[in-house]
């Protein structure tokens, strides 16, 4: 179906676009490190960089760690990264805590959740070690775990950081139990096993750790089904991508089709944020196709020229205007269309993005040197290309890189849902009021991006 209506030659308004959507059916394409313990013990669990984690805080919840955190500065980060909004109506929990003070609120949402107890807060105190731990380990839900540990599990896992038990005073049985559970889950990172002291002041890049296991315990940190250079990667692409459907939100298609029944926009995309890869910006790229066979063959091209990054697949529905005159659609699973007032129709097609966060910024710049040997049609008989490869492939950047240019992308969102449509960057304000006339109090989030210039030539009305 996709080639057949590949080949009728119909230029869409450049107001935008949906992706390659837009592009396909107007024809415009042709170690870890394992400590040696006894049989029985948990293995060692590595963790991602103090550095990515702080990275990644930073980019999602605009938090800043300083170097020698207080007690009240990471509880107030805990509260943002579980997105406590704030306190409770109930009584104050703390008594050296008042309601103008800056840890108060997330300190009450916190002792709501059952992350911390009533009593003292000593909120300008310098964090603790230990005390960094207990509040990380509720706030990663594994306090039950936790207390099913017997004597001798404790002994095992403490044992690591150089603990006695039991007899330690410094430790109650509840907190021995808290802090071997953080050491066997790797909530506590292998890395600061060696260095870990009761009661010693917790660092920047300690407290970043803890903040990024209770992220990932939660689900909440970065979102990857592999990196380029794992054994198994096909297979995880192709799971991930077979057990995607169309995606469908009757409320939100409801203001983006009316967008396109009115010219306003050529296209959008719907995505559900849950896929989200949430990668660092400075070293990753998007890329838009319809064809996993493409997808494989990139990620095996990629391996063949020394890349390596972490992927997510990102499942995309794309919608556009099918034109009558292109003939009967045929409907799958996968296509479907649905007739509009003058004849015409909106197709919904399963498409995917392919999140990468490269190993490093250089294999980001190089990506696209590779894209354009490899990927990128410059003839019909073009021959040494990947399977699937377009006139004008879709790639982008949420910073800017050399030789990218400028576009706008313009989003509607409906609870994790969202609708998205790429336009020229002096085109943004027309199609944010365009959407809000048709449902008046919408919330538009546009914000500029960098594609890779073959699609920006898309968009200005050029072939190539």
């Amino acid at each position: 179906m996709h080639r057949s209506v590949n080949q009728k030659k119909t230029l869409f308004p450049l107001a935008a676009v949906s992706l390659s959507a837009a592009l396909l059916y107007s024809g415009l394409y042709g170690g870890t490190a394992v400590r040696a313990e006894a049989a029985a013990a948990p293995a060692a669990v590595s963790s991602p960089s103090a550095a990515d984690y702080k990275a990644f805080l930073q980019n999602q919840y605009k938090i800043e760690l300083p170097t020698a955190p207080t007690k009240g500065e990471f509880i107030q980060d805990v509260a943002k990264v579980l997105k406590l909004a704030g306190a409770s109506d109930g009584e104050n929990r703390f008594t050296d805590l008042k309601p103008e003070d800056s840890a108060y609120a997330a300190a009450q949402a916190l002792a709501d959740k059952g992350v911390l107890s009533g009593g003292t807060l000593q909120a300008a105190a310098p964090l603790t070690e230990d005390a960094a731990v207990y509040i990380a380990l509720k706030a990663a839900d594994l306090e039950e775990l936790a207390y099913t540990y017997p004597e001798a599990k404790i002994k095992s896992a403490l044992r690591k950081l150089g603990i006695d038990y039991p007899g330690n005073p410094k430790l109650s049985l509840q907190a021995a139990q808290e802090l071997a559970a953080a050491v066997d889950t790797g909530l506590l990172p292998a890395a600061w096993h060696g260095s870990f002291g009761l009661g010693d002041a917790a660092s920047d890049d300690l407290a970043a750790d803890l903040l990024g296991s209770v992220l990932s315990f939660k689900g909440a940190y970065k979102h990857a089904i592999g990196s380029v250079a794992d054994a198994d990667i096909f297979a995880k692409l192709y799971q991930a991508y077979q057990t995607q459907d169309l995606i469908q939100v009757k409320e939100l298609q409801a203001v983006v089709d009316e967008a396109l029944k009115q010219n306003l926009i050529t296209g959008y995309n719907l995505k559900d944020s849950r896929y989200s890869a949430d990668f660092n910006p400075k070293r990753s790229l998007t890329y838009g196709h319809d064809d996993i066979t493409h997808a494989v063959q990139l990620i095996g091209l990629l391996r063949s020229e020394g890349l390596n990054a972490k992927v997510q697949l990102e499942p995309k529905t794309s919608a556009f205007v099918y034109l009558k005159e292109w003939g009967e659609p045929k409907q799958t699973d996968s296509y479907k269309v649905v007739q509009i007032e003058n004849g015409n129709y909106i197709a919904y097609a399963k498409e995917y993005d392919l999140a990468f966060e490269f190993d490093t910024a250089e294999q980001k710049a190089k990506f696209q040197d590779v894209i354009f040997q490899y990927a990128k049609k410059n003839s019909e008989d073009a021959k040494g290309l990947i399977a699937g490869s377009w006139w004008q492939p879709l790639y982008y950047s949420l910073t800017p890189i050399d030789a990218y240019k400028e576009i706008a992308n313009n989003k509607l969102a409906e609870g994790h849902y969202y609708a998205q449509t790429f336009s020229l960057s002096d085109k943004t304000a027309e199609i944010a009021s365009g959407l809000q006339k048709i449902r008046p109090g919408a919330k538009v989030e546009s914000y500029r991006f960098w594609v890779d210039e073959p699609f920006y030539n898309y968009l200005l009305g050029g072939y190539k």
